[in-house]
């Protein structure tokens, strides 16, 4: 047995399954409470279709509404709130534990422009050679961006090493 396609997007004419619907008509007056089939034919004589707006009112809601017109401009409401909506992206900074006051002063004005800009912000502290020995330093450099940018900021994930690197992420408050 063939079952019929499920239609996506409100249902209209026939395919209303209830017996009585409240009509709002093409210029947005209440009509009432009224049959199905009586409200069907009333919006064929206007040459319009009768689609169900409100399905979970008690009785569901209906409209004189042209139903591809209603569908197309579901679609392009749904299209603009997509394209709208921000992404949180990560942007990464990377530094050294021996970083010169002018270089952390560049990286900073980045990380505050990152987090103004909505975006997450990963800080990985990368040790080389001895300084592996000096993890103290590194741990007070995070210690410092971490003040440095508390007012705009929280931190999302506390420093921890990673091998030879120390993270930490940093979210917009």
């Amino acid at each position: 047995m063939l079952t019929p396609p499920t239609k996506s997007g409100p249902r209209y004419n026939n395919f209303i399954q209830v017996d009585k619907v409240r009509v709002i008509d093409e210029n947005g007056e209440n009509i009432g409470v009224m049959f199905t089939r009586e409200a069907i034919e009333q919006a064929a004589d206007v040459g319009l279709d009768l689609v169900e707006v409100s399905p979970n009112a008690d009785p569901p809601v209906c409209k004189f509404l042209d139903v591809g017109k209603y569908r197309y401009e579901a679609q392009k409401k749904a299209n603009a709130a997509r394209k709208s909506q921000k992404t949180q992206d990560i942007k990464e900074i990377k530094m050294r534990p021996n970083i010169d006051d002018h270089d952390y002063d560049v990286k900073m004005r980045n990380v505050h422009r990152f987090i103004e800009d909505g975006d997450k912000v990963k800080v990985t502290l990368r040790f080389r050679g001895r300084e592996l020995s000096h993890q103290q330093l590194g741990m007070d450099l995070l210690r410092r961006v971490q003040t440095d940018v508390e007012e705009i900021a929280k931190v999302e994930a506390y420093p921890r090493m990673e091998g030879r690197q120390m993270l930490m992420v940093l979210a917009p408050k």
